[in-house]
């Protein structure tokens, strides 16, 4: 176990609409500086198919393809105690200040990608943010259960 430190800013403007909230950096996001940073991830290919554009690559892609569609991503943990990128072994998590995000755009939609995102959400978010998430299933590489075409059927309720 390594306590580590989100390293990641939240990406929003006022005009976002949407939130999508991780659980925390995999070592990979960590490295590149970014979201979904590991390229096996397939967030970005699902999003790219989802909005009808071109797959971002670049973090600059990256942030343009979220402010055209008024997306926020950030993750609920700010710090905690971790295994390697291991979701299932959080520790002594602190909880990012997600209602700051809330106040300062026009998110009235969150989302979490996967289930250890959403359960920290409600146990810890939304008692004080009364906002509900939506648990979308996990883009990780780790999580086969869930074909490119499952994750892109379920992630099209974000293109409304």
């Amino acid at each position: 176990m390594e306590h580590v430190v989100h390293s990641i800013g939240p990406v929003y403007d006022n005009n976002s609409k949407i939130l999508i909230l991780g659980t925390f950096p995999s070592i990979q996001s960590r490295k590149t500086g970014f979201y979904y940073g590991n390229p096996q991830n397939r967030f970005w290919k699902v999003l790219s198919i989802v909005f009808h554009e071109k797959e971002p690559k670049t973090t600059e892609e990256k942030l343009e393809f979220l402010k055209k569609f008024h997306i926020a991503l950030w993750d609920v943990i700010a710090s905690c105690d971790i295994k390697g990128s291991s979701d299932s072994s959080i520790r002594n998590p602190v909880i990012n200040d997600i209602a700051s995000v809330l106040q300062n755009s026009k998110i009235d939609r969150i989302y979490t990608t996967g289930k250890k995102a959403y359960d920290l959400y409600n146990k810890y978010c939304y008692p004080t943010i009364k906002v509900e998430a939506i648990m979308l299933p996990s883009p990780s590489p780790a999580n086969c259960t869930v074909s490119l075409e499952q994750l892109i059927e379920i992630y099209s309720c974000l293109y409304m």
